[in-house]
């Protein structure tokens, strides 16, 4: 879709549970990819979603185990690991306890017809079970490949090469390539 008018962004579990070198899940390719992030944040104007990782309230099946493992997120003081990071803490997000932000709260936010340009981390787990739920529901996605971070390139690259197989519902694009697209539209947007 050409109309930037029903283009998205989605900024998918941008917090300091990926993003801090304190968190047990820390992204090291967030010191990359957190500048491109911030350069596509503005082209959005009022149409970005930031998403939000938060441990349920009570683990339940395979849950279990994977909180078993990673218990830090119930740590005393843990709070301030599933904040959406500086400088953008104070924008609206949306949460979810699963790795798919394409909830039922995502889901109303969207017009069928729209847009979903999609960065975030982790490319491998949540952005890719985001992605493929939003394809499935019949979403066009970009995802803005420099835009995301894994825990390793390999990882990302793989992550990146199984979301590509998924065209033409889905394409990968780079952040320099995602906003000259919207500099380019920015005289056709009109009101949002």
């Amino acid at each position: 879709m050409s109309d930037i008018r029903r283009s998205w962004l989605m900024v998918i579990d941008h917090q300091p549970a990926f993003t801090h070198p304190g968190s047990a899940w820390f992204t090291p390719a967030a010191v990359q990819s957190t500048p491109k992030v911030a350069s596509l944040v503005p082209l959005y104007g009022d149409h970005v979603v930031f998403t939000r990782f938060v441990p349920p309230a009570a683990p339940s099946g395979s849950w279990i185990p994977y909180y078993d493992k990673w218990s830090f997120a119930y740590a005393e003081g843990s709070d301030w690991l599933w904040d959406v990071d500086d400088p953008w803490r104070t924008r609206s997000s949306i949460s979810s306890d699963t790795f798919s932000k394409w909830t039922p709260q995502a889901r109303a936010i969207f017009a069928p017809e729209d847009e979903i340009v999609m960065c975030g981390i982790s490319t491998d787990c949540c952005v890719l079970a985001t992605a493929f739920a939003a394809v499935d529901a019949g979403a066009h996605v970009r995802i803005v490949a420099d835009a995301c971070a894994a825990k390793s390139q390999a990882v990302h690259e793989n992550a990146l090469a199984i979301m590509a197989s998924r065209a033409p519902q889905l394409t990968i694009v780079t952040a320099a390539e995602e906003a000259e697209r919207m500099r380019r539209a920015l005289p056709n947007r009109g009101e949002q």
